[in-house]
């Protein structure tokens, strides 16, 4: 079992009453628990606060076996005997079906939180909550910036977001995992180590290795948390202004023969837009007209110095009648009659021959 670093005291009561305060009047929370340190100490938190409480919503614990390691089924089997230890229900449900040679750790998180979701709807539950931490904010955020990820990426894991009409709970997110590690150790509870979680051959872990030299320079856990919410207010204020933007600017138009849809903006109002604001108003376009979405920021950010390079060339008058015409993320992005409009592209034909 691990050590807390000196100082880390564990979670109060009193503090994860707290963070779990948002989920009183849930009828049901699922936890998504695989065996780990921070997840285990989920549960015995959610418990003891569920405990206390008059009314609060029903607790069930659900671990997701990958199937990549032997040991997976084992700390399955642990985290059904302590969820039963503490009155909470438990399922373990399986990633069945191939496994990716490349990207496993994306395809696994994906099938994760797809289970995690139909285990929520099946139980009647609105929430899934899970045990991101600050350690976890911190490795998110780094391992963005080194893929250049605009704003809305820097501003990390939210406490809070929406998948697939089910509601993503981070109530820990602030906590950093040594204080949960502590917690346990005072409990007395025993904890899966996952021994990919230190595999240099993943790049969460190269980032964990780097932590203790970057802190060493005051680019510490708490500094980057603090940089993320601040990047993620500053993202929300861009978007309430792109917003405006979008209610303003945008015309829809359904009529089109053929069933067509199209979106389309002046194009000397959009012109005239901040930057950000214009490419962020674009990518919303192709977002909704495209159907192999979302956009790449990078690829978008292309789109629109070609077209804005397009218009410049011909001057004001010339602006949103250059002709420029390109497809991105199934979209068709198009310049004519002083507009700018996307509109949804041909499905693209399959290349496999029938044998």
């Amino acid at each position: 079992m691990n050590q807390s670093s000196d100082g880390e005291r564990p979670l109060s009561h009193a503090e994860a009453a707290v963070r779990f305060a948002g989920l009183k009047h849930a009828r049901a929370v699922v936890l998504a628990v695989s065996g780990g340190p921070d997840s285990t100490a989920l549960m015995w938190l959610a418990a003891r606060w569920r405990k206390r409480l008059r009314r609060g919503p029903t607790l069930i614990a659900v671990t997701v076996d990958h199937g990549l390691r032997r040991q997976s089924r084992a700390e399955a089997r642990a985290v059904k005997a302590l969820a039963a230890s503490l009155g909470i229900t438990h399922a373990t449900l399986r990633w069945s079906g191939g496994k990716p040679q490349r990207g496993i750790p994306a395809a696994a998180r994906e099938a994760r939180y797809r289970l995690l979701i139909q285990a929520a709807r099946k139980a009647g539950a609105g929430h899934v909550v899970t045990a991101h931490t600050r350690d976890d904010q911190t490795e998110t955020f780094l391992m963005r910036l080194a893929r250049g990820s605009g704003l809305a990426g820097l501003g990390g894991m939210a406490a809070t977001s929406a998948r697939d009409g089910v509601v993503i709970a981070r109530p820990l997110l602030d906590v950093p995992k040594a204080r949960l590690i502590a917690t346990l150790m005072k409990a007395k509870i025993a904890y899966a180590e996952d021994p990919t979680n230190d595999d240099p051959s993943y790049t969460r872990p190269r980032w964990r290795r780097l932590l203790p030299v970057l802190a060493q320079e005051g680019v510490d856990s708490r500094t980057i948390a603090r940089l993320t919410e601040r990047l993620a207010r500053a993202n929300v204020a861009l978007e309430t202004i792109v917003d405006r933007a979008d209610a303003a600017l945008v015309q829809y138009d359904g009529g089109l023969p053929g069933g067509t849809v199209r979106e389309c903006v002046d194009a000397r109002a959009f012109a005239m837009l901040p930057d950000e604001i214009r490419l962020r108003l674009l990518q919303r376009m192709i977002d909704r007209l495209g159907h192999e979405g979302p956009a790449e920021l990078g690829k978008t950010e292309t789109l629109l110095d070609g077209l804005m390079a397009a218009d410049a060339a011909g001057g004001v008058e010339a602006i949103g009648r250059t002709g420029f015409k390109r497809t991105l993320a199934g979209a068709i992005v198009f310049a004519r009659g002083g507009s700018i409009c996307v509109e949804p592209a041909p499905a693209r034909r399959s290349t496999n021959r029938p044998r």
